[in-house]
Formats: structure tokens, sequence, C-alpha cells
């Protein structure tokens, strides 16, 4: 019976209009284009403009991936909610004109996209929802010190979705096996220590930025992507070889490269946009997809493998093959 499987049948991407590039970070820090690019693979990034939302970075690219169409459900992952209370989603939701469906966040950071896929094909499995949207929409940017020059240059903002339908399990599109995964207890290597309920108010203003323990979390984002890759094309029945595409989290091209190698796949199957728009966190893979697509490197029949690593910690793997889209 379909329903058993979760289909691709849409994708969408949105970035804010501004670009800031390398040389306009290296006039305020204390860094150069050079030392940028050559660490972190990154040109230029997106960032809002005043008054633009991580909201209306998701409402864009959700339509973009309903193309007229339509969902009864939503997902959507972020950890830059509009407001820390109510949930954004039901927000997107209601400015889609998708009416009262129901519709929820996911925070798993830059993982939390392929959490959301997970929970999607959770709904359609489930028959609870036979359309689910997801999205993964991040304005990062707001977590950011201006005056870190470890963090500044890497990050951006941007939405990116995907529409699944159910469907049957072999057919072009088909989403899954998944393989997810946590550890708490390294949360502090990449974390923002205030605005929650156990630390409230900061008591230094830099309490409330991002700070990450760069070679801490490179280490890990390798190892553990190529661990949790590992793990699903194994549960796929899927061979190295298979792989056509290899689209993983854009955090750093290097943690891309090397995890790429780790796998033993060919740097031709590294699926990469981080150049143009930096780590986008929960936007970074459904960004990537959308951009692949539509530049010819993503074609119908191609297998794909995703990977995401992100604060929390947080990992997850999953594959899917390419279908056409119109």
């Amino acid at each position: 019976m379909p329903g058993h499987a979760a289909v691709v049948a849409g994708w969408g991407g949105a970035v804010p209009e501004r670009v800031v590039t390398n040389h306009e970070i290296a006039a305020r820090l204390d860094t150069t284009d050079e030392w940028i690019r050559t660490r972190t693979g990154i040109r230029e990034r997106r960032q809002v403009a005043p008054g633009q939302s991580t909201v209306d970075l998701a409402v864009e690219a959700g339509r973009a991936a309903l193309r007229g169409g339509h969902a009864d459900a939503l997902v959507l992952a972020t950890s830059t909610p509009d407001q820390v209370c109510p949930a954004s989603a039901p927000q997107v939701a209601a400015r889609l004109g998708l009416g009262t469906v129901p519709a929820f966040d996911v925070n798993a950071v830059c993982s939390g996209f392929v959490y959301a896929l997970a929970t999607a094909c959770g709904f359609l499995a489930g028959g609870i929802a036979r359309r689910v949207l997801v999205i993964g929409a991040d304005v990062f940017t707001s977590l950011v010190d201006p005056g870190d020059r470890t963090t500044v240059p890497i990050f951006g903002d941007g939405a990116g979705a995907l529409l699944l339908r159910a469907g049957e399990p072999g057919e072009p599109g088909a989403v899954g096996p998944f393989d997810l995964h946590s550890e708490g207890e390294l949360a502090e290597l990449l974390w923002v220590e205030a605005g929650g309920s156990r630390h409230r108010v900061p008591d230094d203003p830099h309490e409330k930025f991002l700070v990450m323990q760069g070679t801490a979390v490179f280490r890990q984002a390798c190892a553990r992507m190529a661990e949790s890759s590992r793990a699903v094309l194994d549960q796929a029945g899927w061979m190295v070889g298979d792989v056509d595409r290899f689209v993983g989290h854009q955090a750093n091209i290097r943690i891309l490269q090397t995890t790429a190698k780790h796998l033993g796949l060919p740097s031709d199957a590294v699926v990469a946009n981080i150049d143009r728009v930096g780590n986008t966190s929960a936007a970074s893979i459904p960004l990537a997809l959308a951009d692949a697509d539509a530049d010819g490197t993503l074609a119908p029949g191609h297998r794909v493998l995703l990977s995401a690593f992100g604060a929390g910690l947080t990992w997850g793997s999953t594959v899917l093959t390419w279908p056409e889209l119109s």
C-alpha cells in the first residue's frame, strides 16, 4: 500500500539578498580573505536585512517547494526561531496558506534537517499525513558575536525545503533508512550559554553568543559523519561505490573532503555550495540539494548520501535516489 515510504516531490531554497564577502569581514576583524578561504572554503555568505527573520526565509523556501501544491503537515528544523515561544512552524504554515495543519519546530541545530526528515517520514509511514513539507531555516548570524573572528566568517543565513509525499519504498525519491545519534556530554563544544531556562539573562553580554571549540568540533564532525554514513549505507544495502553524490552539512569544506576521504568517496562526488552561502545550519543540506539540482550537479537517478553533524552534539545520515522533479 502507498504510505510506507516518504518520496521527494519538490524542493526550494531561499537566501537573503545581502552578500557579505570575506573582504568585508577582513576590513573589520583581524583576518584575511585567504585565511578564511583556505581554512573553511567560504568566499561569501548571506545575511538577513534588518527586520528579516527565520520565518520569512522559511516561507520563501517552502513556497518554492510547494510550487502551487499543498501539504497537510509541516516540520521546521531551526535553532533560531523568531521567538522562544511559540514555535515558528505554525506561523510559516499560516503564511503559506496551509490552514490548521499540524506544524512544529525541531531543534537539532545543524543536524536538524536530517532529524526533521526522519520525523516527516514517520508521519507518512503512520498515515498521519499524505504530504509533509520539511523546511530547514536559520538566521545563525543572530547568534554570532560580531567581534569573533572564529565564528563570524563561518555562518550565513538561509532556508531550504523538501516536500515529501506518501509513496512506495522502491520508487525514485524514496527517503531512508536513517541513522541518528546524540552525545549531550559534549554539548559545551558548541553552544550558547545564556537565554534558556537555566541561564535566562546573560551575566556577560558575550554569553548570548555562540561559542565553538573549533578543533574538537572538526574532529568529532569528521568521525561521526563517516561512522553514521557507513551505518546508513549498510542499512540501505549500498556499497560506497553506489553513491553518486555526497551531500554533507556545509560546515567547512575540509570537513566535507575529509569525511569523503574516510568513506573512500571520490572528490567529484562531494556536493558543496559552502563557498557561496557559508554554514547555514539546518538549512545547509536542503540548500545544497536545491543548488545542485538547479545547476545539474544532481540529476535524476543519482544515489545520494546525506549526512549532518551539529551542536548537541547531534549527527545523522540518510539516503535517497534523486527523482525527476519538474
